[in-house]
């Protein structure tokens, strides 16, 4: 059914850009191609070195590797590099060609005067770019980041005189975290090594710990990593900041093995529901692996050294999924304490719902249900 209607949204596109190399539009069909591997990665590269966007309808058994859980997908590939938020507008061509118009649009701010600068908004994240001249291979990185990650942070830029009193030394990029008084951060290494300046702008753009809602959750799911989670009334930003703290204290080397996130209480009551908790028992800390929900004993050992690390390394080692089938490990368990009772099951995993499976749902029929 979308086949056809991908196919005329591609024809529109090309007519409003007809040089092959500025959008690409392919197909992927791997009932037939599913054991060339090789060959349909090839295809993929090929497609994914154009230097504009690359939308591509994956039907396939790759779906491992490009986190594809359901059919058909359509992914977007920009500089070689796959977008982690799928396309999910109207599947009409219309909706479709009007997306690519959009990816198509300058994701960079041209600042006229610098006193622009000192009226951003400072709730989100900015990055700003000060260049010599705007045709320089330091503006084409910066200019080639902010078509990745311009969904995470503002991009803005200014040229010549305007930006001469902030290039003490040569063209400079500096990220304005959120908050008025937040001191700037200035990139310190070659604007032409577009490896560096991605790492460095993704560390600023996109948060340690970030908060899942009804939104984004599918596509937090979609990122196949489990989730450490804090449940947190919306005020309590004192219990937010103290994990924030203690993540990036203790688990900083975690990263891209598990995604730390933060959610409304009140908001995510059912998840709560299924490990025995209530917005009065939060803060509350938990881990999804999708197959179980593991809940932190206690809050207050947050701050214990190692104590948080620990538990994150229990479940990548499956102790915390073997001690809920089969009670504590015997090491674990003191003289005299009484091993726990194994009649009782071990809480589901509440955004499997989300999760790739056969029983797919989305959090906005728990949405429905609350």
């Amino acid at each position: 059914m979308l086949h056809p209607i991908f196919e005329e949204a591609s024809n529109v596109i090309k007519e409003e850009y007809p040089d092959k190399n500025q959008v690409v539009f392919a197909r992927v069909d791997c009932d037939q191609h599913y054991m060339l591997m090789s060959g349909i990665q090839f295809c993929l590269h090929l497609a994914a070195q154009l230097p504009w966007a690359n939308l591509i309808h994956l039907k396939s058994d790759i779906a491992q590797r490009y986190r594809i859980s359901k059919y058909p997908t359509l992914k977007l590939f920009r500089n070689g590099m796959m977008m982690k938020r799928e396309y999910r507008g109207q599947r009409s061509v219309t909706a479709i060609a009007d997306y690519i118009r959009q990816q198509k649009s300058n994701p960079i701010q041209e600042v006229q005067d610098l006193e622009e600068i000192s009226t951003l908004d400072r709730s989100r994240r900015n990055i700003v770019g000060y260049f010599e001249q705007k045709d320089s291979d330091n503006y084409r990185t910066f200019e080639r980041v902010a078509n990745i990650l311009h969904d995470d942070c503002v991009f803005l830029s200014a040229f010549g005189a305007i930006s001469k009193p902030e290039r003490f030394s040569g063209d400079n990029v500096i990220y304005k975290p959120p908050g008025e008084n937040a001191p700037d951060m200035v990139y310190l290494g070659s604007i032409t090594n577009f490896d560096l300046v991605y790492a460095w702008t993704q560390d600023k753009c996109v948060p340690l710990v970030r908060e899942i809602t009804f939104e984004n959750g599918e596509e937090l799911t979609e990122e196949g990593l489990p989730f450490l989670i804090l449940f947190h009334m919306k005020d309590d930003l004192e219990s937010l900041e103290k994990f924030q703290q203690e993540v990036a204290r203790q688990l900083i080397s975690e990263k891209g093995t598990i995604n730390f996130l933060h959610a409304d209480c009140d908001k995510f009551r059912h998840p709560l529901l299924h490990i025995q908790k209530t917005p009065a028992d939060c803060p509350v800390i938990a881990i999804d692996s999708f197959r179980h929900m593991y809940v932190f004993p206690d809050f207050n050992d947050l701050s214990v050294p190692g104590k948080l690390k620990q538990f994150v390394l229990d479940l990548h080692s499956g102790k915390l999924h073997r001690e809920f089938h089969h009670g504590p490990d015997p090491t674990d368990v003191a003289p005299g304490q009484p091993v726990q009772d194994l009649a009782s099951s071990p809480p589901e995993s509440s955004f499997q719902k989300l999760a790739p499976s056969e029983h797919r749902y989305t959090l906005l029929r728990e949405k429905d249900e609350l």
